[in-house]
């Protein structure tokens, strides 16, 4: 005989009354062992995997992973067998029903659930010992058939064991016949790994898998299980703080990029005409960066709608009075944005000035955080890594960041004729929100025409 009992979410302790079903462990038609653990759950404290007090077959489930259960409601149901133990003769022994489904409870408890009283020995299912299952009440909705059944060619749903078979195979659940039967599975040539070599359905799934997938498709496999346990480092500090910021701008902004390759021949000249004025005395030397930081102020100021922000609540558009330039600084503690303040009203030789300064407190970590925050608009020159395009992130809350790539040497038509030519590509990336494509693309025009030709800048100045 067997007895079909139903396991209940049991009380997790810290006054908590409900659990998420994260995981189930067993399927339907598995053979579970006292103890065995079915289901893992998540609480408002932790994750927890919720054993079965009862040995015998999983007859039924409720709920799906992600449902959320109270505490008390109705996990799964188990087939349990009566089994009569070792050494006993006939007569004797635990009796059937309740009093034998009671005998092969464990008694364990995890807060305010168990079986009772402990049991004087283990039981286990044994294929061997179990016949159909009588009628038994089965706490499962009617659309969960009981999938116990024996092992002998009469139980319902099993599969007929060929003729030249000597003696039965050692499986319970018709489930698993069926999933062999329809993959064309010799149940006599697999080892069971259930009580006393009963072939379970994750015996059956393995032989399929081993079967289906080739030698390459395998080591992919373990390849991949390789990776998912290496190295895990913790996103805190800087990185975290970056990765919360861009997620956050993927999430909020609809951005678009465009770009634009330009000759920026003349204004490496200008550059190192500038360097060159003036003798030893002259100052420190005027960067790339200083330069191009030096263009998006004018170019800002002929395009302010790339200077804003957006107030989702107030649905408006913010302009923003002041030129707050970040510039993209990578150093050993993750990237950094430093902020140029009111970089409007500074000349290029300030503005210059003042990048070095902030990226010198970025490598040795001495920037203050009011000079990490409050910038309106970023400059990206990712060309020091040696790279020509992106297709960069805005840095949440602006409306734009300006890519720069690397000057290198290349073919270009110059004055109707082919020469080779100093070319930078420039990439914009803008919140669509704040303007459209008309407006992104004459903020980007402008900057690579200043690039090519400096003296439209001065017009500006």
């Amino acid at each position: 005989m067997a007895q079909v009992l139903e396991f209940k979410l049991p009380d997790l302790g810290e006054g908590l009354t409900e659990a998420e079903i994260v995981r189930w462990l067993v399927e339907v038609g598995d053979v579970v062992a006292i103890d065995q653990p079915v289901v893992e759950v998540e609480t408002a404290k932790a994750m927890v995997e919720v054993p079965c007090p009862y040995g015998g077959v999983v007859t039924a489930r409720f709920g799906e992973e992600g449902a959320e259960l109270p505490v008390g409601a109705p996990l799964l149901t188990v087939a349990v067998g009566s089994v009569e133990p070792s050494g006993s003769t006939a007569g004797t022994g635990s009796g059937t029903g309740a009093a034998g489904a009671e005998s092969s409870g464990s008694g364990n408890v995890l807060v305010g659930y168990g079986t009772g009283a402990p049991p004087v020995r283990r039981r286990r299912v044994r294929p061997e010992g179990l016949s159909a299952p009588a009628a038994a009440p089965v706490a499962s909705p009617p659309s969960v058939a009981p999938v116990f059944a024996g092992a002998s060619a009469g139980a319902a749903g099993s599969a007929v064991v060929p003729d030249g078979v000597r003696g039965p195979v050692a499986v319970v659940s018709p489930l698993v016949r069926k999933l062999a039967r329809q993959h064309d599975l010799d149940l006599r040539q697999l080892s069971g790994s259930g009580p006393d070599g009963l072939i379970l359905r994750a015996d059956v799934e393995s032989a399929i898998r081993s079967v289906a997938a080739p030698p390459q498709e395998a080591a992919v496999t373990d390849q991949a299980s390789v990776r998912s346990a290496g190295e895990r480092i913790p996103l805190r500090g800087v990185r975290g703080a970056v990765a919360d910021k861009l997620a956050r701008s993927r999430r909020e902004i609809p951005d678009a990029t465009c770009w634009v390759d330009a000759d920026a021949t003349e204004l490496m000249a200008a550059r190192a005409a500038m360097n060159g004025a003036g003798g030893p005395g002259a100052g420190p030397k005027v960067s790339v960066l200083a330069l191009l930081a030096r263009i998006c102020t004018a170019a800002l100021a002929r395009y302010p709608e790339l200077n804003s922000t957006v107030d989702q609540e107030a649905r408006e558009i913010v302009r923003l009075p002041g030129v707050h330039l970040g510039f993209a600084a990578q150093t050993e503690r993750g990237l950094v944005v430093p902020v140029v303040r009111d970089a409007q009203a500074r000349s290029t030789e300030s503005i210059g000035a003042e990048i070095t300064r902030l990226t010198e407190a970025a490598r040795t970590g001495t920037l203050k955080p009011a000079e990490l925050t409050g910038g309106t608009f970023t400059l990206n020159n990712y060309g020091v890594f040696g790279v020509d395009g992106s297709t960069p992130i805005i840095n949440h809350p602006e409306a734009a960041m300006l890519g720069v790539g690397r000057i290198v040497p290349k073919p270009w038509v110059h004055q109707g004729e082919l020469a080779v030519r100093r070319v930078v590509q420039l990439s914009l990336t803008f919140d669509h929100r704040v303007c459209d494509g008309g407006t992104a693309g004459g903020f980007l025009r402008y900057v690579a025409d200043c690039v090519e030709q400096p003296a439209v800048l001065l017009r500006t100045l």
